[in-house]
C-alpha cells in the first residue's frame, strides 16, 4: 500500500513540474503560480526519494547502473552549466551589437531620455498578436535602458474595450503615457517612438521663432536651400516653430525659448537690434547665423556683427578654405570647410560626428571677453584651413592662398562659438522651483547653410543644429547623437546568381559532407 502511494506521489510530483513549466513558457503574466507549483512537485520527488531509498541505493549498487550514473552526472552537469550561463545572461543583461550601423542598438539620445525617467513610463502596444515579437524586439531596448520602462502588448481585436478607452483606431498604435500626460504614435522607428517618448516627458512645448524679413532662410522650403527638414526636426522634438519679423512686431514674442536669425541676406535696423538686446537682458535665446557674403561688394551686416562683438564674439570678413582634402570624403571642395575638432563643451558633448559648413567665415571669441562675456569655442577646422581675406578674389577666380601678410589667419579657424551669461533683468518669481536658473545665452556661427535641406545631408549636421538648439532652451537631456534611419542592406541578385547559391547550398556542400562520409565509412570498412 506504502509502495502505491509513493508511487503516486512520485508521479504527482512529475506532473507538477511538468504544469509549472507549461505555465511558465506559456502564461508568463502567471510566473508566481508557476513557482508554487515546481516547489510543490520537487516536494514529492524529494518524498518519494526518502521512501525508498533503499531500493534506490541498490539501483545505483549494480555496474550497469553506475555507468549510466556517470552518463547521467555529466548530463546534468552540462545541463548546470547551461543553466547558469543563462541564468547570469538574464541578471547581468550584457549585450552586443555586432551590425556594422549599430541597428539593434538605441542612440545616445533614446538612452539619455529614458534614463531620467523618474517616474514609470507606461508604453500600450495595440498590434495584433502575430506582430507582438517585431514590436517587442524594438521596445525591449528602451526597457533594457531604463527599469521605469512599462510595456503591454494588446491586439485590438481580442481587447476592443481597452483600444476604445484609448481612442485607438489603427493598427501599430503606440500609447504613451507618463505622470498625467499621454502622447500616442503610429510607427516603431526609434525616432518616432523616442520623440513621442520627449513629448510625453516634457510636456510643455518649447517655442523658436525664426526672424524673417531680411532674406533669411525660409522654414517651409522644401528646396536645397530651405529649411523645411530642420523645422520637421524641432517639432518632432516637441518644439513648437513660428515666424518672426521684428520690424513690424517691435519686440520678441513673450513665449520665445529660442530665437533664430538664420543668414539674413541684409542686415537688421537700429530697432529690431534693440527688440534682440532688449530679449537677451530678459534671458532670451539667440541664435545668430551670420553668412559671408555672396558677392565681394555684398553690404556687410555691421549690426548683427555689433551684438555678436558685444557677446564676446568676433565674426570675421572672411571665407573659410580647407585645404585638408577632407572635402573629398563628402563630394565637395575646398570652399566647404569640413569640422572634426570640438573643443570642450555641452553642445558637442560625445559628438564625433564630421560636420561641413558651405561657405563659412570665421567666428572668433574676443581674447578677455566683453563686458564680462567670454565666448567658447565648440567647432574648428583642421589645422590645414585658414580664414582667407581676400574675398573678391576667392569668389571670382576661386584661386586663393594663405598669405598671412595679407590678412589671412591660418588654421584652426573657430567657426562656431557660444556664451552665456546671468540675466540682467529681474525674472518673474513665480517659476517652479526645479526649473533652470534663468540665464542668457547665444551661438554665433558663421554660416546657415550647413541646416539647409540639402546640407543635412551631411553627417552630423542635424546632430549640431538640434544641440544647439537644445542648449539654447537649456533641454540639455537633448543634446545628443540622435537616431538614425537603418540602412537598406539588401542584396539584388538575378535568377541565375540565385540559382548558383541554390546549388551551392542545397547540392554541393551536402553531397560533398555526403561523399566523404560514404568514403570513410568504406575504407574503414
Amino acid at each position: 500500500m506504502i509502495q502505491r502511494v509513493l508511487g503516486l506521489v512520485f508521479w504527482l510530483g512529475v506532473a507538477l513540474v511538468g504544469a509549472a513549466f507549461a505555465i511558465r513558457f506559456g502564461y508568463p503574466t502567471w510566473e508566481q503560480y508557476a513557482t508554487y507549483l515546481a516547489w510543490g512537485g520537487l516536494a514529492c520527488v524529494v518524498l518519494y526519494s526518502l521512501g525508498q531509498w533503499r531500493e534506490i541505493a541498490k539501483i545505483f549498487g549494480r555496474r550497469q547502473a553506475r555507468y549510466g550514473t556517470l552518463a547521467g552526472t555529466s548530463v546534468l552537469v552540462v545541463l548546470g552549466i547551461i543553466v547558469a550561463v543563462n541564468y547570469i545572461g538574464v541578471r547581468q543583461n550584457k549585450r552586443w551589437d555586432l551590425t556594422t550601423n549599430k541597428t539593434f542598438t538605441l542612440s545616445d539620445q533614446s538612452r539619455n531620455t529614458v534614463s531620467k525617467l523618474d517616474a514609470p513610463l507606461s508604453i500600450q502596444v495595440f498590434v495584433q498578436e502575430s506582430e507582438f515579437d517585431r514590436y517587442r524586439d524594438r521596445l525591449r531596448e528602451y526597457e533594457y535602458a531604463s527599469k521605469n520602462v512599462q510595456t503591454e502588448y494588446i491586439d485590438p481585436d481580442k481587447r476592443p474595450t481597452i483600444a476604445r478607452q484609448n481612442q485607438v483606431q489603427q493598427y501599430g498604435t503606440l500609447v504613451l503615457s507618463y505622470k498625467s500626460r499621454t502622447e500616442r504614435v503610429t510607427s516603431d522607428t526609434e525616432q518616432d517612438i523616442t520623440n513621442a517618448i520627449i513629448k510625453v516627458v516634457t510636456g510643455q512645448q518649447k517655442k523658436v521663432y525664426f526672424t524673417q524679413g531680411h532674406g533669411e532662410r525660409d522654414t517651409t522650403g522644401a528646396d536645397r536651400d530651405g529649411y523645411n527638414t530642420i523645422t520637421t526636426g524641432l517639432k518632432g522634438e516637441n518644439y513648437t516653430v513660428e515666424n518672426v519679423v521684428l520690424a513690424q512686431q517691435g519686440s520678441v514674442p513673450d513665449d520665445a525659448a529660442v530665437v533664430v536669425v538664420a543668414g539674413p541676406k541684409t542686415d537688421f535696423f537700429p530697432n529690431e537690434i534693440d527688440a534682440l538686446k532688449q530679449y537677451l537682458d530678459k534671458a532670451g535665446k539667440l541664435l545668430l547665423q551670420i553668412d559671408p557674403p555672396e558677392k565681394a561688394d555684398s553690404p556687410s551686416p555691421t549690426n548683427l556683427i555689433a551684438l555678436a562683438r558685444d557677446w564676446g564674439v568676433e565674426v570675421g570678413s572672411n571665407v573659410v578654405v580647407d585645404a585638408s582634402g577632407m572635402g573629398r570624403l563628402i563630394g565637395t571642395d575646398a570652399s566647404v570647410p569640413v569640422a572634426a575638432d570640438y573643443p570642450i563643451h555641452a553642445i558637442t558633448e560625445r559628438f564625433s560626428f564630421l560636420t561641413a559648413f558651405p561657405l563659412a567665415r570665421s567666428v572668433t571669441p574676443v581674447e578677455g571677453g566683453v563686458g564680462g562675456h567670454t565666448a567658447q569655442p565648440f567647432v574648428n577646422t583642421s589645422p590645414r584651413s585658414w580664414a582667407e581675406s581676400d574675398i573678391k578674389s576667392l569668389l571670382t577666380t576661386g584661386r586663393v592662398a594663405l598669405e598671412e601678410s595679407k590678412g589671412d589667419k591660418p588654421g584652426p579657424v573657430t567657426i562656431a562659438a557660444a556664451v552665456s551669461a546671468a540675466a540682467t533683468t529681474p525674472i518673474d518669481a513665480t517659476a517652479p522651483a526645479d526649473a533652470p536658473k534663468p540665464e542668457t545665452r547665444v551661438v554665433v556661427i558663421g554660416d546657415s547653410d550647413f541646416a539647409t535641406n540639402n546640407g543635412l545631408g551631411i553627417q552630423g549636421n542635424r546632430d549640431l543644429f538640434m544641440n544647439i538648439v537644445g542648449w539654447l532652451s537649456q533641454q540639455e537631456n537633448l543634446i545628443s547623437i540622435r537616431p538614425k534611419e537603418p540602412d537598406d542592406r539588401r542584396l539584388t541578385m538575378t535568377a541565375t546568381e540565385q540559382n548558383n547559391i541554390a546549388l551551392l547550398s542545397w547540392v554541393i556542400i551536402p553531397g560533398a559532407i555526403f561523399i566523404t562520409g560514404v568514403y570513410t565509412w568504406w575504407r574503414r570498412r
